[in-house]
């Protein structure tokens, strides 16, 4: 068997090493086109369960790195002069330029031939030759871009720029710092990886970096810049060069890792943000999936990589997307900036998805009670974030859990029925802080289906007093979503189908422009000023109903293609008047009807919104909209947003998974500074915990 790898760092060694111990008649060759020691980078990080990976894989290799390693537990972050520390995270670090050292000897204790300064000939000809090709080289590869029609690799540049120093400060954790100065924000990724070195990653927003003037600036004018800006942290350290520049972090996908017996390793195959791990763990890793495709098919190369790719690609598509979360979030730190220290490390710690609340305080149970006794305002008994109680306005929430029953579709002329009754009664004694209730139409046709509640007469409001008295008495406080269909309206109830039209008994829809909301809908009238009126006052009219039956809070709908969300997206609002076109117009009528319920609504009472968050279809409404949106709303008295996805138009498609609202939702609160809702499969205590500690979010919708 002859096997070819390009490419001489920790994946190609690494990869060679254990086909050449499986196959010990194997001709394993590697080129390498620098010299043995020469190595971009300083220290590589692995975790606990990578190294159980590598003592299985090969016991000698195991042993060597793990004489060499530096230990440690605890990541440090320090944000506006303050020190937050949590214990329980197991990394080992060890120089770069050590682990290539242990594996090139590894490979001259096989057989395996190395060859370095030469230029490995990537054609299809001088491949030939081989039962094997492993292209080990790098984020550049040559052998990818060869045959780039067969890989057909995604490259996706970052938005930051960062510069990969070492230091001579000796670190003890894994070391965030954040560091604002007139130019920007500036924050640090360090950790050890020797007993007298470290590695020590500046990174910060283009902007910031040109500001600086970093843009132009020299390696050196770079480390005094960098040293003048973390001093405190280096406590008279210095920063090391090793060819350091500012580049930004280029992502890479490929359709496939194999082009017929040639396949991709490491760094040629995929890259993963260094914010969440080592790029050489992940190759490494690679290595021992190939091997193992190996030892299972020794006389079939074929079906071996096809193994290794079936094995691995899951794998890494899962922790390129937390890299996705992590390097979204480095990017957008500044987010962040009005946090205090305490949310603002455990956001950071939970950044990625891959550790939340739970994960934490079995790590660490001392940092989580104090972030429980943080977010709970320095209360001496330590209680979950989800427990900690919430004032909006007048209104106060013994907890910050919402639950909220699934429409019943019962009603009778708007009437609510006795099931949403008990629905939303029970829902009460199970104790949230908040109770919310299903779409209540604010006239007749308001409704989406017949079945719908309303409030639009006494008759209702004394209805709705019953169910707030109820809920009342479980201990909850009721919130009430207030909404107009619509084009979505007059369509038959749900559980026959969504957005189904009524055969019968119909009514006149209305919308900001003539356009059906699917294929078999009924055309809308466009709504002139004598209908946009109407609905003003519909909305101000409930409103008084509802402060008089005692409801708590009113969630104006303002998304999912309903009549107000209908105005904010390009792709349901096409008027060309006051209400049409540029985002401000758009935004018009939304927000006098906000203003409308303001004023009805009582001083002491919240007033929230559910607000579109995304289209999911292009050219429509987008998350930036959003936040311009949110803080208009706070402009004009609105206490808290709940943030949804799609529904804009049936071709919508917002992607649906755990918790799918959440980074969205993160995104408007903090940008907005406006309290948040949030909702969208959260099922567990873990995560509601988790989004409230980091300052993602106010309350939120466990799904039950």
């Amino acid at each position: 068997m002859r096997v070819l790898t390009i490419g001489a760092g920790p994946a190609g060694l690494y990869a060679s090493i254990l086909l050449k111990k499986i196959r010990p008649d194997a001709d394993v060759t590697v080129i390498e086109r620098n010299p043995p020691g020469a190595t971009y980078g300083w220290g590589v990080v692995f975790s606990d369960r990578t190294l159980a990976e590598f003592r299985e894989a090969d016991q000698p290799t195991y042993q060597a790195i793990t004489d060499r390693f530096v230990l440690w537990d605890a990541i440090d972050v320090h944000f506006r002069d303050e020190l937050v520390r949590s214990g329980g995270h197991v990394f080992a670090g060890i120089a770069r330029v050590a682990l290539l050292d242990i594996l090139q000897r590894r490979c001259g204790e096989l057989g395996v031939r190395l060859r370095f300064e030469e230029e490995a000939e990537a054609d299809a000809a001088a491949l030939a030759g081989h039962d094997l090709v492993i292209a080990a080289d790098g984020v550049n590869s040559a052998v990818r871009e060869t045959f780039a029609k067969t890989f057909r690799p995604r490259l996706e540049q970052g938005r930051s720029r960062y510069i990969w120093f070492g230091t001579d400060r000796i670190l003890d954790s894994f070391t965030f710092v954040f560091r604002a100065n007139d130019h920007g924000l500036f924050q640090a990724h360090a950790y050890p990886f020797d007993g007298e070195h470290g590695t020590w990653i500046v990174e910060t927003d283009q902007a910031t970096w040109r500001r600086a003037g970093l843009d132009g600036a020299t390696e050196q004018d770079s480390i005094q810049y960098c040293e003048r800006l973390f001093a405190p942290e280096l406590r008279g350290g210095r920063l090391l060069s090793n060819r350091s520049q500012w580049i930004s972090f280029l992502t890479v996908r490929n359709r496939t890792w194999r082009h017929e017996r040639v396949v991709l390793l490491g760094d040629a195959a995929h890259t993963a943000h260094f914010s969440i791990g080592s790029g050489t763990k992940l190759a490494m890793e690679d290595a021992i999936a190939l091997a193992r495709g190996i030892e299972r098919h020794p006389d079939d190369p074929d079906a071996a990589i096809t193994d290794y790719e079936l094995e691995r690609r899951p794998v890494v598509e899962r922790f390129q997307e937390a890299a996705e979360e992590s390097r979204t979030y480095f990017e957008n730190t500044r987010r962040y900036q009005h946090l205090e220290p305490m949310p603002f490390a455990f956001g950071l710690l939970t950044r990625s998805g891959r550790i939340d609340y739970a994960n934490l305080r079995m790590r660490d149970p001392r940092y989580v009670d104090e972030v429980d006794r943080s977010f709970a305002g320095r209360s001496v008994v330590a209680a979950p974030p989800m427990l900690a109680p919430l004032s909006l306005r007048g209104v106060e929430l013994r907890n910050r859990v919402v639950l909220q029953p699934m429409p019943r579709y019962a009603a009778g002329d708007g009437r609510p029925s006795a099931e949403q009754y008990r629905d939303l009664e029970t829902a009460a004694r199970k104790g949230p802080g908040l109770v919310v209730t299903d779409h209540v139409a604010v006239s007749a046709d308001a409704r989406i289906t017949p079945v719908c509640a309303g409030l639009y007469d006494e008759g209702h409001a004394d209805e709705w007093r019953e169910i707030v008295q109820a809920v009342h008495r479980a201990g909850s406080r009721l919130a009430m979503r207030l909404g107009h269909a619509g084009r979505r309206g007059a369509t038959r109830p749900r559980r026959e189908g969504v957005d189904r039209p009524l055969t019968n008994d119909g009514w006149v829809l209305s919308a900001p422009s003539p356009i059906p909301y699917t294929n078999r809908s009924a055309v809308p009238s466009e709504m002139v000023e004598a209908d946009l009126a109407g609905v003003v006052e519909a909305f101000r009219h409930a409103a008084g109903w509802a402060a008089a039956a005692g409801v708590d809070a009113l969630l104006l709908g303002i998304g999912h293609g309903y009549l107000l969300g209908s105005f904010l997206s390009p792709l349901s609002n096409a008027r060309t008047d006051a209400y049409g076109g540029r985002l401000q117009a758009r935004l018009r009528f939304p927000l006098e009807v906000v203003e409308a319920v303001r004023e009805a609504w009582p001083e002491d009472r919240p007033l929230g919104a559910s607000i579109q968050a995304w289209d999911g279809a292009a050219g429509g409404w987008q998350v930036d909209d959003a936040v311009v949106l949110a803080a208009a709303l706070r402009e004009r008295g609105c206490d808290l947003v709940e943030p949804v996805a799609g529904q804009t138009t049936p071709a919508c498609r917002p992607r649906y998974g755990r918790a799918y609202m959440a980074a969205m939702a993160d995104r408007v609160r903090n940008e907005a500074r406006i309290a948040s809702l949030v909702g969208g499969a959260i099922t567990t205590t873990a995560e509601v915990n988790t989004l409230l500690a980091s300052g993602r979010a106010d309350l939120c919708v466990l799904a039950t």
